[in-house]
């Protein structure tokens, strides 16, 4: 175990060294594209979605507007806000009290939160052209647990993934 939690540091030591300098930039941009929700054991359904990211009226900040559906009723005008960059630590302001942490790593911010008793964890990457949205949905009441509970093998709890979202959008602009 010991020799996971090492190599797991070493891969994150690695990763903040190889950084890109990309982002916001890469991300500035109307894109739009579809999105796959599936849950295990059901049919995968896809709808239209839109990621609008745009510099906001305030310096260093950034205009984060998701928008669900052909219809363009469900928008969701949320801010982007930088709060250690030289950590890569931003956050998305829903605008209505609730703040998220996101965190940079090379040309992808993600973040993780819970509401409501389900954690959610998200990724958006842009490569060649094309920005990848990522979302699982993990119930933490559901978790298994295995291990001794010693040093060489520690409890280890895993929880499923109920729900996984998956889209590719194309930058419009």
């Amino acid at each position: 175990m010991r020799k996971i939690l090492l190599l797991i540091s070493c891969l994150y030591a690695l990763n903040s060294f190889a950084q890109t300098n990309s982002f916001p930039a890469d991300f500035i941009g109307h894109w739009k594209g579809k999105i796959q929700w599936m849950v295990a054991g059901k049919p995968t359904t896809e709808f239209s979605a839109q990621l609008n990211i745009e510099p906001a009226d305030t310096a260093g900040q950034y205009t984060w507007t998701i928008i669900y559906g052909d219809d363009q009723k469900d928008i969701r005008p949320y801010l982007l806000k930088p709060l250690d960059t030289a950590k890569g630590h931003w956050v998305v302001d829903e605008r209505d009290g609730i703040i998220l942490d996101s965190y940079v790593h090379g040309n992808n911010i993600h973040g993780a939160f819970t509401v409501q008793g389900t954690t959610l964890v998200d990724n958006y990457s842009v490569e060649n052209g094309k920005l990848t949205i990522e979302f699982f949905t993990i119930k933490l009441d559901q978790k298994t647990s295995s291990g001794k509970g010693t040093e060489e093998t520690p409890f280890v709890n895993s929880y499923p993934i109920v729900v996984y979202h998956k889209g590719v959008l194309t930058k419009l602009d």
